[in-house]
């Protein structure tokens, strides 16, 4: 199966979020795809824990070794089509791109994030549920 996940999906498995198991469940064998600006948006997520000091930097940096050796074909993105998705749906760019990717690749979309996956559901895209 190939699916397109979320940086949110990524992330909960790197820093053991009680999703963590049921993510590694449902991604058995599938092929992971997403939005080639994924390191860099891990990357702000990671300092904003860190800012936030809900993580300290030496668990930053081993939540991104972790998110690194995860296997993610990252893909591009056609950034006017996702910003005009963005727009339309009031939604930030960030969550565009992953919206667009999975509708272009017509991939099933993983993440844990809930105005994402309404937003999927009225795009018509596949959402793998996690509960």
């Amino acid at each position: 199966m190939k699916i397109v996940a979320d940086t949110n999906i990524l992330l909960a498995v790197a820093l053991d979020e009680p999703e963590r198991q049921r993510i590694i469940d449902l991604t058995v064998g599938a092929e992971v795809f997403a939005p080639e600006i994924l390191p860099y948006e891990i990357g702000n997520a990671l300092s904003a824990l860190v800012k936030r000091r809900r993580l300290t930097g030496e668990q930053a940096m081993a939540a991104l070794a972790v998110t690194r050796r995860m296997p993610v074909r990252l893909v591009a993105v056609d950034v006017a089509q996702a910003l005009q998705l963005a727009t339309d749906r009031g939604i930030y760019a960030y969550d565009a791109y992953v919206l667009h990717c999975a509708r272009a690749l017509s991939y099933p979309l993983l993440t844990l994030d809930a105005r994402m996956r309404q937003v999927g559901a009225e795009l018509k895209i596949t959402l793998l549920e996690q509960e």
